[in-house]
């Protein structure tokens, strides 16, 4: 149940596409266009904190598209068979999608 909730959230953000205002601690002011936190006026560290920024976002965006392909399979796998017989490709599947699902979530903390 978790992890289709967390599907849900993590393809919701992906499709949605807006910006949101996050509230950040003390200290960290919201970056150029209020996607990116920083930390620092240092212009070096604000390039490696954007190219982080991006690489996480391109991470989760691939992570989500895997589990909605992953999640799809199983689905049509499940309606196929007998719901008393689970292949071990169907739980290795499972398993997959769980892991990428913490991956995600993993990730959309960091972009806080």
């Amino acid at each position: 149940m978790f992890s289709r909730n967390l599907l849900a959230v993590a393809f919701f953000a992906m499709v949605s596409g807006a910006p949101q205002q996050v509230h950040l601690p003390p200290g960290i002011s919201q970056g150029p266009g209020g996607e990116v936190p920083m930390t620092s006026d240092d212009p070096v560290q604000r390039d490696q904190a954007v190219a982080a920024y991006v690489q996480r976002q391109v991470e989760i965006r691939r992570d989500t598209e895997a589990m909605l392909q992953l999640t799809t399979e199983l689905k049509d796998y499940l309606q196929r068979t007998d719901q008393s017989k689970i292949s071990m490709d169907a739980i290795k599947k499972a398993e997959k999608i769980e892991k990428l699902a913490h991956s995600v979530k993993s990730k959309m903390k960091q972009s806080l």
